[in-house]
């Protein structure tokens, strides 16, 4: 249940919701000046309407009840009235046009706007914040909220304007007419205010839930896509199709609550106002024959009101719009204003690397509060490579990624020939850091293209001589289509092996003085890897090496190897030395070396899910 404090803190924050989306729209100043200008003018002669009829009926009547009057000056009158009820027409019909247009442009300009922002910001957020909130969650946010802000400019900013002035004007003109008609004529306005107050008070807690459930209904999507081939080897799609569903109803529900209440609430509203009609003909028909009122004062009236249905009956929409931009912008707003964890510190400069050597001084470091690097000290150069050797969870992952700098450290600190890389800029280190992932990520592209994703213009022969060193060029060349082959989405047309290769070429073809290896020739054969190893060793030279490997095999040639485990170094050495020590390096190294046994047994598990499947 919300609370009235819960309620009085959502009506706060819906208010600085909105106060800040009109604020992007009035940046477009030029745009909404127009706008503006087109709904004045719109409702300008809108508002012009009742009058021309009223005073021609009048006149019409006056002449038509002097017997001397000539008929075709009383018909010369009815005509003229017709002209002008049709030139006011047409010209409130061309600024009506112009509102729409340019609301609309409004609109799509701020969705253009937060979406670039939006964007951008998802750039900068550090590894800890995507840590935290799913892709989907994020997709939904920038695509689905994204839209219900654009629409709030015309559906509900420039509609506010057009219903404000249409009422208060009509109104003015209605007690300039007769006070007492047009005080009966608007009592229902206070009813239709808290009407509109409450509504929108539903209707914001219903586009927060329906929000929120889209986020959830995005995530499940982008999960099944992605591991499609999960889902179809373990004929998981009844099980993934009931995952759907659930927040597919639940978002179908809240919907179909939300469309309910605006409509009971836009037939109380219409009926107020045909109550509100029904006093005027009766009140106003009573005036007139008493002689107070004429009939073309009457009929202007009745025109007011039928001109006030439209801006009334879009009060709910209007309420509607309000409601989900409100929902929309503080999920948009939420991601926009995150602060960022990892940033260039004020005064940051760009670093200036002379060898290359990277230290890790007493480093601590945690996710969240888990603890997950413990007193980690080394020192990496090209003339000292680190190989990073432990089991799953040991945090050898994490040592590389914080040499790029994509978390900080909690205690100590790293540096790169005596640099503190808090001190110096991210795009700066970046460019000397080079990191092949454990999952290598390809994007939808030629292989060439993905090469060369650090330096787009590179000259085919880069490519050509990165990709042999990473020993993927005969396989490339062998291709129809060679370097500009399609990988498809994530590299899907590529083995896992092939991916790894194009990700080592990527990195060497930027040839930075640091290069970091994260188990990335774990999907390659032995063959394949010594090659590999051989060609990286003869591009490398002069290079800072840190190489995390589950072989073993793989690091047998570095000058120096950390085995890992809970965070802490428990043994380091060169690969004879820690042979010798008979330690936890010796076990995996024994385990390694058993026939048709690469990695060492592996524990399995077997979860029961909920549903009963295994």
């Amino acid at each position: 249940m919300v609370t009235p404090a819960a309620d009085r803190e959502l009506d706060s924050r819906t208010i600085g919701v909105i106060w800040r989306l009109c604020k992007m729209t009035f940046a477009f100043r030029w745009h909404f000046s127009l706008a503006v200008l087109a709904v004045l003018l719109s409702s300008t002669f809108f508002l012009w309407l009742p009058r021309v009829l009223g005073v021609g009926i009048d006149d019409a009547i006056r002449l038509a009840q002097d017997p001397g009057a000539d008929p075709a000056h009383i018909r010369s009158v009815l005509l003229t009235t017709a002209i002008l009820v049709i030139v006011i027409s047409l010209l409130r019909g061309t600024f009506a046009f112009g509102q729409g247009y340019l609301g609309e442009t409004l609109g799509q300009k701020l969705a253009a706007l937060l979406r670039l922002q939006y964007f951008d910001k998802l750039q900068t957020l550090s590894y800890e914040f995507h840590d935290k909130i799913h892709t989907g969650n994020l997709m939904s946010r920038g695509i689905t909220d994204v839209e219900g802000m654009r629409m709030f400019v015309q559906t509900a900013l420039i509609r506010l304007i057009n219903i404000s002035i249409l009422i208060l004007a009509s109104a003015v003109l209605m007690l300039m007419l007769n006070w007492q008609l047009a005080l009966l004529s608007l009592i229902f306005v206070p009813f239709i205010a808290v009407r509109s107050s409450i509504l929108q008070l539903h209707l914001r807690r219903i586009w927060n839930d329906v929000q929120r459930v889209m986020g959830e209904l995005t995530t499940v999507m982008q999960e099944n896509l992605a591991g499609v081939r999960v889902v179809r080897a373990f004929s998981g799609q009844d099980f993934e199709q009931t995952k759907f569903r659930k927040p597919g109803n639940e978002q179908l529900a809240l919907r179909l609550k939300a469309a309910r209440i605006s409509s009971h609430n836009g037939s109380l509203m219409g009926f107020a106002f045909l109550l509100a009609w029904a006093f005027i003909i009766w009140f106003g028909g009573n005036r007139v024959l008493e002689g107070t009122m004429t009939v073309g004062e009457l009929s202007q009236f009745l025109f007011y009101m039928a001109l006030l249905q439209s801006p009334i009956r879009q009060i709910p929409m209007l309420v509607n719009g309000v409601a989900r931009a409100s929902s929309a912008g503080r999920r948009v707003f939420e991601v926009l204003d995150e602060p960022i964890a990892v940033r260039d510190r004020p005064g940051a400069g760009p670093i200036a690397t002379t060898r290359g050597v990277v230290r890790f001084e007493n480093v601590s470091f945690m996710y969240g509060t888990t603890p997950v690097l413990d007193d980690i000290s080394f020192e990496a150069s090209p003339d000292h490579s680190i190989g990073i050797v432990g089991s799953p969870g040991s945090g050898k992952s994490t040592i590389t990624l914080l040499v790029p700098r994509f978390y900080d450290v909690d205690a100590g600190r790293i540096t790169i020939d005596g640099q503190d890389i808090r001190e110096v800029t991210h795009a700066s280190l970046r460019q000397k850091v080079g990191l092949v992932m454990q999952d290598p990520f390809l994007f939808d592209g030629t292989i060439g293209e993905n090469i060369a994703y650090g330096d787009p213009r590179a000259a085919i022969e880069r490519i050509e001589a990165a990709a042999r060193i990473a020993q993927i060029h005969e396989f490339v060349a062998s291709l129809p289509a060679g370097y500009n082959t399609e990988v498809g989405e994530r590299g899907v047309a590529l083995s896992g092996g092939q991916r790894q290769r194009v990700s080592i070429a990527r990195v060497v073809l930027l040839n930075p003085p640091i290069m970091i290896f994260d188990d990335s020739t774990s999907s390659v054969d032995a063959g394949t890897e010594k090659r590999i190893r051989e060609g990286l060793e003869a591009a490398a030279k002069g290079h800072t090496s840190i190489i995390v490997a589950h072989r073993l095999s793989s690091l047998q040639h570095v000058d120096e190897i950390l085995v890992l485990d809970h965070g802490k170094v428990v043994e380091r050495g060169t690969h004879p030395e820690l042979i010798r020590l008979g330690g936890r390096y010796r076990e995996l190294y024994e385990l390694q070396r058993r026939p048709g046994d690469v990695a060492g047994p592996q524990p399995v598990s077997v979860r029961v899910a909920t549903d009963g499947r295994r």
